[in-house]
């Protein structure tokens, strides 16, 4: 079996923050996998990691989003770990496929953002925090996207044309344009 815990924890040991807010978060990330034997896992609460993956076309113009269905928000994709998945990478790169129904997607296997947010819906005993370690891809010319059961739409956006995003998407976009356009 995998040992996704030990893998996200060396992931986020080893990642270098760009500044020292994403250093406090790493920290923060890293404690609770410590403190925490099932950090990975929706069964951690009243916090848990969760990784995620912005997409963005060729040139870098577009993003997709999708309408979360709980949520009700556009969004990158992602969400929670599965006992399957072998690293925190693969968290991202699985719900980024599952999500927009692209298989050929150009992943950048490094973070490039933390982000903690409080999710209302997640869990029955009230609400948790996800701690999201999020990602970058391209998305090939020609591929034609889906709308997954956890959405109500997936769409393209021109970057000068955005729906309203939370401020750590738009630099997540920015970081994502930077680092794979």
């Amino acid at each position: 079996m995998p040992d996704l815990p030990a893998d996200a924890h060396a992931c986020l040991l080893s990642w270098s923050p760009p500044d020292v807010e994403q250093a406090r978060l790493r920290d923060r990330f890293v404690t609770l996998l410590e403190q925490t034997p099932d950090g990975m896992y929706r069964t951690a609460f009243p916090e848990h990691l969760t990784a995620g993956t912005l997409v963005v076309d060729r040139s870098g113009d577009r993003v997709l989003l999708n309408l979360h269905r709980k949520a009700r928000r556009w969004f990158a994709f992602g969400g929670h770990a599965e006992a399957t998945d072998p690293t925190l990478a693969s968290v991202a790169l699985r719900e980024a496929r599952e999500e927009s129904g692209i298989d050929e997607l150009d992943f950048h296997p490094v973070p490039l953002q933390l982000d903690v947010h409080p999710v209302p819906f997640c869990d029955p005993r009230g609400s948790v925090n996800h701690l999201d370690v999020r990602y970058g891809a391209r998305s090939p010319d020609g591929v034609t996207e889906m709308v997954s059961a956890e959405s109500l739409d997936v769409r393209w956006w021109p970057v000068d044309a955005l729906p309203d995003l939370e401020p750590s998407m738009l630099r997540l976009l920015d970081q994502v344009r930077e680092t794979l356009c």
